[in-house]
């Protein structure tokens, strides 16, 4: 059986695991909430990346990409004083699923995923989330629940800013509305930021830089390139430009393109003799593609949310070096000694880089070696990306 809803200003709901640190291989440890002096922190994530679910397939090694044992790290806030709790998700039978899409269809937001878990958020000092579906439907939850203690909101967005342009005027009142009550905006590009401050002048907003795990970094090796010349790409993002990367590489029969997407359309391959759309089943897969690569080439279409720098920080933890369309504001994560920035959109302008980059090898090395160095502990990481929101927490429930 299923309890009732809770009523209009209540915050009873479902619990989430509270995560005290978490070791590799073990579940979550439990934790209280009578921890003085430790800022709760409520994590509200999509739905299929809430605690249990993620850490079951991330133990599984069902989860590919370079990751953590939680979602995006927010764990790691447990070292600077907060006790975080993440949210969960629902077991759905079909109908419920139906209805929860149905309404995130309607509002552009996940607002029964929020319902589901308002104890969690209602119960937190701050909550954290990730991106413009989680806290949208969070804003939401507090203008209709008109909580007595409202707990302060850490609004970060990614794709909003981009698709503005689509959506209707009326989920722009809307969208305005609901941001207009966050305590702080953040994001992951200066090209984002520079925008969302235009869009919503009387919100604070903040440049957050996005890290991944980089615990394992691996040292690089210095080796000449293949022949033929191993190039390999990696994405899903509705901004990669598998269009020009295609017609760069496929008029380069000194080289082999590898791609791990689900994205590309057949008939961009047709005739493509040297190039290969793969599907990596493990992380093992995937990490065997970094080491067989010579280097990573990253084709985005104009974007204004660092499109890519998930596989950017992965190909310089695995020792790839990187050529990349110049889009997004990448360059606040890797200056251009650090990555190959090329003009987007622009086939000649990737073969002449795969090129200049294939004749000195001690170029490329050297590129390697500063992606890396951007990464290094206090850089561009998960460690510092989770240390920023519990400054930024702080800042709103304290003001340091």
């Amino acid at each position: 059986m299923h309890a009732p809803a809770a009523p209009l200003g209540s915050c009873n709901g479902r619990n989430a695991p509270m995560i005290a640190g978490v070791k590799a291989g073990l579940d979550a440890e439990a934790m209280s909430h009578d921890h003085a002096g430790e800022i709760r922190v409520f994590v509200h994530l999509a739905h299929g990346f809430g605690a249990r679910n993620w850490n079951e397939k991330y133990r599984n090694g069902q989860i590919i990409g370079i990751n953590e044992p939680f979602a995006y790290g927010y764990y790691r806030a447990a070292e600077d004083g907060c006790q975080v709790t993440y949210s969960e998700d629902k077991l759905e039978r079909k109908i419920e699923r139906l209805f929860r899409l149905a309404v995130r269809y309607f509002l552009h937001f996940d607002f029964v995923h929020a319902w589901r878990n308002r104890k969690g958020i209602c119960t937190a000092d701050v909550v954290w989330t990730h991106t413009e579906s989680q806290h949208l439907a969070i804003l939401l939850l507090f203008w209709a629940m008109r909580p007595t203690r409202r707990p302060k909101l850490i609004a970060q967005s990614v794709w909003l800013i981009d698709r503005w342009p689509k959506f209707s005027r009326l989920h722009h009142w809307l969208f305005k509305k609901l941001v207009s009550r966050a305590d702080v905006l953040t994001l992951h590009s200066p090209e984002n930021l520079k925008v969302a401050r235009s869009l919503f002048p009387g919100v604070r907003c903040e440049l957050v830089l996005y890290g991944i795990n980089a615990d394992g970094m691996a040292p690089p090796q210095f080796k000449r390139f293949c022949d033929p010349i191993r190039l390999m790409s990696v994405g899903n993002d509705e901004d990669r430009d598998w269009t020009t990367l295609i017609q760069a590489v496929r008029r380069l029969p000194c080289c082999e393109l590898r791609i791990a997407s689900q994205k590309v359309p057949p008939k961009l391959l047709a005739g493509a003799k040297n190039i290969a759309v793969v599907q990596p089943k493990s992380n093992n897969e995937l990490l065997q593609l970094y080491e067989w690569a010579d280097v990573l080439v990253l084709a985005l279409k104009p974007n204004l949310h660092a499109s890519g720098i998930t596989v950017l920080e992965e190909a310089a933890l695995r020792g790839v070096p990187v050529i990349c369309s110049d889009v997004g504001g990448l360059r606040a994560y890797f200056p251009g000694d650090a990555v190959k920035y090329v003009r987007p959109q622009n086939a000649e302008a990737i073969r002449s880089a795969i090129l200049e980059m294939a004749k000195d090898d001690e170029s490329r090395w050297g590129i390697v070696k500063r992606a890396q160095a951007r990464m290094a502990p206090g850089g561009i990481n998960s460690q510092s990306y989770v240390k920023r929101h519990v400054e930024l927490s702080r800042d709103l429930l304290f003001g340091y």
